[in-house]
């Protein structure tokens, strides 16, 4: 189910000057992206309680990336992991509702919890 939240996810893959900002790479994924909020729409309408789970399971990972995301900013720091987990966030994204578009990388919750841990120091 769309959340509260939906809208800082959003904003956080289209913003102003988001094209200048964002990096080429990552920009040529950007229309696979938006298919996957189409795709996702579409399942939604057919299944709520599945997109309402998914983004479940979703959520703590976003939520730990943004908080990190904020320190990190407010204190004028780059830090190219959490960049990278970002965009993994993206992906996974993808891979959780809208399975069909494919990711160039292997993503799953239980993966980038670890990852997560693993940047957090355990």
């Amino acid at each position: 189910m769309v959340t509260a939240s939906t809208p800082n996810t959003f904003k956080r893959l289209v913003f102003k000057n988001f094209i200048a900002d964002t990096p080429f790479d990552r920009l040529t994924h950007l229309p696979r992206y938006l298919k996957a909020v189409l795709v996702r729409l579409d399942k939604l309408k057919v299944d709520p309680a599945r997109d309402a789970r998914l983004q479940a399971e979703f959520a703590p990972l976003w939520t730990n990336y943004e908080r990190r995301a904020i320190q990190l900013a407010k204190a004028g720091i780059d830090d190219p992991q959490v960049e990278q987990f970002r965009w993994l966030l993206e992906e996974l994204r993808v891979n959780l509702f809208a399975q069909e578009l494919k990711t160039p990388v292997p993503v799953s919750v239980k993966r980038l919890q670890k990852q997560w841990e693993g940047m957090r120091g355990g």
